[in-house]
This record gives C-alpha cells, sequence and structure tokens, in this order.
C-alpha cells in the first residue's frame, strides 16, 4: 500500500511540475520518486499484511515484484533525456500518465481481490491507450493507439464477464474465499466457473500477449514511440504474468485442473511462433516485438509448474528479462536518432565506430537467447528445471527448441555489428547514456553469475 501511494504521489507531483512550468526538475523528480518507492517497498519485506479486507495483500511475493517494475521503470526513465531531447512541448502528461500505469502494475502484483484486479488493469490499460498514440504527428502511433483502444477495450469486456462468471459460482471476488470453493469442488467444477476461469485466462492473456491473442503487439510496438514500447515490453508484461501466477497460485494451492492444458498449449504455441516468426522480422524493433512474445511463453511455464520453486524462478526471468529487453530498446534509440531507421543494415560494422554499444547490445542479445553465463541463461535453466521436476518434459523441449530457433534472429544484430562493412555513420552517445549503457550490461552480466543473490529471496 505505501508503494502503490508514494508512485501516485510521485504522479501527482509530476503533474504539478508541469502546471508550474518547471520541466527542468521532471526527470530528477521523477528519479529520485522512484528511488524513494523503492527504499519504502523494500521496508515491507517479511511483513505480510492485507489492506482493505484482503483487497490488497502485501507479501514478499508483490514486493519482490513491485520492485523488479519499478526498478525497471527507472532504467526506463534514465533514457527519457536522451530520448526526448529534441521535443519542445511539455512532457509532464506524458511522464506522469506512464507512473500512473506504473501504478496499476503494482496493483496487479499484489491484488487480493478479483475487483482490485480489474482496476489494476484497467488503470494500466488506460494510461497505455493514451501513451501509445502520444506521437499524434506520426500515422503509424495514432494507428497503434486505435488497434490496442479497440482490441483491448473487447478483451477487457472477455476479462470482466470472466470474474462475473467466477462470482456468480463462488459468491466472491475475494481470492481466498475462490481457493476455498475450488478445494470444495475437489476437481469437479461447475460449468459456470469453467467458462469464467478461461475467459479470465483470455483477457490476462491478451495483456500478455500470447497466442493467439499476440496480434496487436507487433503493429502496436512498431507505432507506438520507442521510449514507451520499452515500458510495455517490460512492465506491462511483467505485470500481466505476475497477476495470472497470482491467481493461480492464490486461489489453486496446488490443484492441477482443465486449466493446465490450456495454459500448456498456449505456452508452446507462443514459443514457436514467436521464434518462428521473429526470424522473418526485416528491423530490430519488430523483432524485439516477436522476442516479447516468444518470452511470454517462457513465463508462462512458471504458471504451469506450479512449484515452490516457480515464484523464485519467475522473478529471476523477469528481472533478466526487463534489463536485457531495456538495453536493447536503449541502442535501438540511438539507431533510430543516427539512421531514421532501425534496419539491421544500419548496424552495420558498429562495432569498429562505437564499440562500446556494439558490445552492450550483443550482452542483451545474448542473454535473450539464453546463453550461459548470462542472466538470461541462468534464469531460462532455473525455469526449465522447475517444469522438468514437475513432469513437463514436452513443454520444456519445446521451450529448448524454441531458445535454439531464436538464435537465427538474436545474431542479427550481431553479425551485422562485427561481420558488415561500416554503414558510414557513428552512433553519438554522452557520458551519461553510455555509463547508464554499461551498468544495465553489467547487471546482466552479474545477475548470470549471482543468480543465488534472486533465486531463494520468495
Amino acid at each position: 500500500m505505501t508503494t502503490i501511494i508514494s508512485i501516485t504521489v510521485l504522479g501527482v507531483l509530476v503533474l504539478l511540475m508541469g502546471i508550474l512550468k518547471k520541466q527542468s526538475w521532471l526527470l530528477p523528480l521523477i528519479l529520485v520518486g522512484l528511488a524513494v518507492s523503492m527504499a519504502l517497498t523494500l521496508m515491507e519485506w517479511n511483513s505480510i499484511k492485507t489492506y482493505g479486507n484482503g483487497m490488497l495483500i502485501v507479501d514478499n511475493t508483490a514486493v519482490a515484484f513491485s520492485m523488479v517494475l519499478i526498478f525497471s521503470a527507472f532504467l526506463i526513465f534514465s533514457l527519457a533525456a536522451r530520448y526526448y531531447r529534441g521535443v519542445q512541448r511539455p512532457l509532464d502528461d506524458i511522464y506522469g500518465v506512464m507512473i500512473f500505469a506504473l501504478v496499476g502494475a503494482v496493483m496487479m502484483t499484489s491484488y487480493g481481490n478479483l475487483i482490485m484486479l480489474f482496476l489494476g488493469i484497467e488503470t494500466l490499460s488506460i494510461a497505455l491507450y493514451v501513451l501509445a498514440g502520444s506521437h499524434k504527428e506520426a500515422i503509424t502511433s495514432n494507428e497503434a493507439t486505435l488497434k490496442y483502444f479497440l482490441l483491448g477495450s473487447f478483451l477487457s469486456g472477455f476479462l470482466l464477464f470472466g470474474i462475473a462468471l467466477i462470482y456468480g459460482s463462488t459468491g466472491s471476488f475475494d481470492l481466498h474465499t475462490i481457493s476455498l470453493f475450488v478445494a470444495a469442488c475437489a476437481g469437479t467444477y461447475p460449468p459456470m466457473f469453467l467458462a469464467g476461469l478461461f475467459l479470465l485466462i483470455i483477457g490476462l492473456a491478451f495483456k500478455i500477449a500470447i497466442v493467439p491473442f499476440h496480434f496487436w503487439a507487433p503493429d502496436v510496438y512498431e507505432g507506438t514511440p520507442t521510449l514507451l514500447t520499452a515500458f510495455m515490453a517490460t512492465v506491462v508484461k511483467t505485470a500481466s504474468i505476475v497477476a495470472m501466477f497470482r491467481f493461480f497460485t492464490h486461489t489453486f494451492n496446488g490443484i492441477h485442473g482443465v486449466w493446465e492444458t490450456t495454459i500448456w498449449i498456449l505456452a508452446a504455441l507462443t514459443i514457436l511462433l514467436g521464434n518462428l516468426t521473429g526470424i522473418y522480422q526485416p528491423n530490430l524493433k519488430r523483432m524485439l516485438a516477436y522476442s516479447s512474445i516468444s518470452h511470454s511463453g517462457y513465463m508462462m511455464l512458471a504458471v504451469v509448474a506450479f512449484s515452490a520453486m516457480s515464484d523464485n524462478a519467475l522473478l529471476l526471468y523477469t528481472l533478466s528479462y526487463s534489463v536485457a529487453t531495456i538495453i536493447a530498446f536503449a541502442i535501438l534509440i540511438l539507431i533510430r536518432e543516427a539512421h531514421g531507421n532501425d534496419f539491421f543494415s544500419s548496424m552495420n560494422g558498429m562495432a569498429r565506430s562505437n564499440p562500446v554499444e556494439a558490445f552492450c547490445l550483443t550482452i542483451a542479445m545474448l542473454s535473450l537467447t539464453g546463453i550461459p553465463p548470462l542472466a538470461g541463461f541462468m534464469a531460462k535453466y532455473y525455469l526449465f528445471t522447475t517444469a522438468l521436476e514437475k513432469g513437463l518434459v514436452w513443454l520444456v523441449i519445446i521451450a529448448i527448441t524454441g531458445s535454439a530457433i531464436s538464435v537465427t534472429y538474436y545474431f542479427k544484430p550481431i553479425i551485422a555489428m562485427y561481420l558488415k562493412e561500416p554503414a558510414g555513420i557513428s552512433l553519438k552517445v554522452e557520458l551519461p547514456y553510455r555509463i547508464h549503457l554499461l551498468f544495465m550490461t553489467l547487471m546482466v552480466i552479474l545477475i548470470g553469475l549471482l543468480p543465488w543473490v534472486v533465486v531463494g529471496l520468495l
């Protein structure tokens, strides 16, 4: 609760600075405010609290994933000065909406009631509809926000209908009460409950970009301003997968049912289609969109595995994936600024003109692929091990196959940077931006070498 209040106050202060015309104060205020929110969040460690008759549950799982969300937002806002440096208009509205979207994301990691889940999703979604179309002059941005709004609104109806059916079956929105109903059913669930459960899965699957509800992601990611795409690919995805994970762990208490097969199939299809389609993408941004889809499939393994280590494996995965993806988008910002596009040909010879940036992007791509000893490899190792312990051998084989396929497209920028002739244009990078890139890259390496720092926290 302290986290939600502190971030909300920060959002209000950002809007107030906009009214007072203090544009130069915005980013320092946001970065300090997010650091304070992380500190306040960390203070709630090992102190389980409930608010609003169980509507919000602040436990170690909520604290850990809230830290990942806030830290990801901190890294993204650290790139904002460079990304928006040529923009003349006030930016308090964009920054404020991003912060309020973060509030919705934190609510999704700590809800104890389906009403609070819906409020968190809508707080996040409405903010994203605005952010996707924030570049009003670009037709691609307008197209992105229209697609995202129409599809998101439609799928929110599925989610709300699913919650209504679950309420009609159990008589409560509270996760604990629903878990008692599930235990009493002993595997024989009423049709209304099953219908509500699958509609809830569909609604959350859209937010996570799970196949076959992924079709919006490539176009929306490509049309949305790059900095905000990074926010969607990390903060939004982490919040959505944690929301689904929290629902099943709190309501089914280790009881597998018909939903297991459904999520198994969705995860397998997402891994295969995301990786296979990623091979044919001509530019880095669209490739990262399909990369994001495939990683959604990997994260679903934690939901299906449903073991005591699932939350630790998912925590390590979301952290390593978020940092590596933000590095890739940070380099993407530089490439689009220098070349006006992000085709792989624009990266030719970048290792000669910008060796530091080429190294950072290489580490990010290798981590997302799952190459040891980087963070991405250790995250997949723990996730696959957790799934194997639950007998999900075929799903792990599909996941390993997907990782092998992903080498094809993750190595495209690496080959272009190191083996192709220079494109003739070097990236102009200021020292603070370069230090930020190196910091994130060092994190990816250290998390891979010291995964025990994260694993075992929950």
